[in-house]
C-alpha cells in the first residue's frame, strides 16, 4: 500500500456511495409515485400499467445494487487482494514470451470477471424479465449467446489487444498515440462491419416486405435525403418482448432496423415518426459529434496511461508487484471508472440534448402527435417508469424523462 492506494480507495468509496445513494433515492421516488399516474399520462396509460412499470423498475434497481456491490468486491479482490498480481506472476513463470504471458493474464482476468457477472444476467433474464412477461429467451439460447460472445472476444478482441501491447512494448514514448490511432481505426471498421458481419450472428434480419409501410418509410428517407443499404426487420422477439428501432453502420453500409415486436405494436405513421427521430440523430450529426467526443476522451485516457505506465507507485498502489505494460493497461481499464464517475452527468446532459434535437427534427418530417402516441405505447409496453428521480436521471438517463419529452413534442404539434 502507498498514497495512491488511499486515493483509489477514496475515489472508489465516493463513486460507489453516490451511485448507491442515487439508486436508493430513485427507488424511493418511484415507489412514492407508484399509486398515481402522472397527470400528463392519465388519459393514455392505466394505473395497472403504471404500477407494473414501477415494480419492474424497483426490482431492476435492487438487482443493480447487488451487482454494484459484487463489482466493488471483485475489483478489490483483483487489485488490492492480489488477484491481478497472481495472474501475471503465474503466466510470467509459465510462458517465456512476455507479450504472450501478459496477453494471457489479461484474458484470464477478464474471463473471471465475465463468469462472475453471469449469475446476475441469468437472474435478470429468467426471473425479472420472465416475471414481467418480457423474456422470450431459452436456457439453450442464453448459453449459446454467452459462448458466441466469448468466441468473438477471442477472435477479434485478443488480436487487437495483442497489437496494442506490441505497440506499447516496441514503439517508444509515443506508443499511446499509435495505440489510440489503432483503437479508433478498429472502432470505425467494426462500426462499418457490424450490420453485415456481427449482428447477423445473433439475430435474423429480413428485408422489409413491399407494401404501404415500406413506401411510407422510403418517402421519409427521400424527404430527409438519407441513403441506406436496406430496411430490415430483426427477430427481437426471439429473446425479448421489448421493442426498438435503430440505424447502424457507416458510409455505404448503413442499415435501418426495426424490431419485429415494434412493427407488431405500432401503426405505420407511428413507425414513420420513430424512424424520423432516428434519422434526426443522423441529420443533426449526433453520431459524428459523439464519435469526436469519444475520440478526444480516449486520446486523453491513452495520454494519461502513457504517463502512469512509468510510475511504480501506480502498480504498487493497486497490488501489482512487478510492473509491465499489460498490467498497466489492465489496471487502468479497471479503476478509471472510479475516477470518472462524476463526469457522467455531463455526458448524459448532451445525450438528452441530442434526443430533444432528434425529436424536433422528427416533428418537422413526420407527425409530432404520432411520435407522442408511439412513445406512450413504448413506455407502456417496455414498462419504463414515468416517474424517475430527477437527480438519478441526470446521472443515468441518456433520454429525457417521459413527461418532459412528451411536453416538448406536444408543443410542436401543429393545430
Amino acid at each position: 500500500m502507498n498514497s495512491f492506494t488511499i486515493v483509489f480507495l477514496i475515489a472508489l468509496t465516493l463513486s460507489f456511495s453516490v451511485q448507491f445513494w442515487l439508486s436508493k433515492r430513485h427507488a424511493g421516488y418511484v415507489a412514492k409515485h407508484r399509486d398515481a399516474v402522472p397527470e400528463a399520462f392519465k388519459n393514455t396509460i392505466s394505473l395497472e400499467a403504471h404500477q407494473k412499470a414501477a415494480d419492474y423498475t424497483l426490482e431492476k434497481s435492487k438487482l443493480g445494487d447487488t451487482d454494484g456491490i459484487i463489482g466493488v468486491i471483485l475489483l478489490l479482490v483483483m487489485t488490492l487482494g492480489g488477484g491481478i498480481n497472481l495472474a501475471f506472476e503465474f503466466w510470467a513463470s509459465s510462458i517465456e514470451n512476455p507479450l504472450l504471458a501478459g496477453l494471457t493474464a489479461v484474458a484470464c482476468v477478464f474471463l473471471v470477471m465475465t463468469l462472475v457477472e453471469i449469475p446476475t444476467s441469468v437472474y435478470q433474464t429468467f426471473v425479472i424479465e420472465e416475471k414481467y412477461g418480457f423474456n422470450k429467451n431459452t436456457p439453450k439460447q442464453f448459453i449459446l449467446d454467452q459462448l458466441l460472445q466469448l468466441v468473438l472476444v477471442a477472435a477479434i478482441g485478443m488480436p487487437l489487444l495483442a497489437l496494442i501491447l506490441w505497440v506499447m512494448d516496441s514503439i517508444g514514448s509515443l506508443w499511446w498515440l499509435w495505440a489510440w490511432a489503432i483503437l479508433m481505426s478498429f472502432s470505425l471498421l467494426m462500426s462499418w462491419l457490424f450490420p453485415t458481419l456481427i449482428a447477423p450472428l445473433f439475430n435474423k434480419f429480413t428485408p422489409m416486405e413491399e407494401g404501404s409501410l415500406k413506401e411510407r418509410i422510403q418517402g421519409l428517407l427521400a424527404r430527409c435525403g438519407f441513403n441506406s443499404n436496406g430496411i430490415f426487420i430483426m427477430d427481437g422477439s426471439k429473446r425479448s418482448g421489448h421493442g426498438n428501432a435503430y440505424f447502424t453502420g457507416l458510409g455505404n453500409n448503413k442499415r435501418i432496423v426495426f424490431f419485429d415486436t415494434l412493427v407488431n405494436s405500432l401503426e405505420d405513421e407511428e413507425l414513420e415518426a420513430i424512424l424520423a427521430h432516428e434519422l434526426g440523430h443522423f441529420k443533426c450529426k449526433h453520431t459524428i459529434k459523439m464519435l469526436i467526443a469519444t475520440a478526444i476522451m480516449s486520446l486523453i485516457s491513452f495520454a494519461v496511461l502513457g504517463w502512469l505506465i512509468d510510475q511504480t507507485w501506480f502498480y504498487n498502489g493497486l497490488g501489482v508487484v512487478q510492473p509491465s505494460h499489460a498490467a498497466a493497461l489492465l489496471l487502468f481499464m479497471l479503476v478509471s471508472s472510479s475516477f470518472t464517475f462524476f463526469m457522467q452527468p455531463i455526458s448524459a446532459y448532451f445525450q438528452r440534448k441530442f434526443e430533444f434535437e432528434a425529436d424536433n427534427f422528427a416533428s418537422t418530417h413526420a407527425k409530432a402527435e404520432k411520435l407522442v402516441s408511439a412513445l406512450v405505447k413504448l413506455f407502456e409496453e417496455n414498462a419504463s417508469t414515468l416517474t424517475p428521480d430527477p437527480l438519478y436521471s441526470a446521472f443515468h438517463y441518456s433520454h429525457p424523462p417521459a413527461a418532459i419529452r412528451i411536453a416538448n413534442l406536444e408543443s410542436k404539434i401543429r393545430v
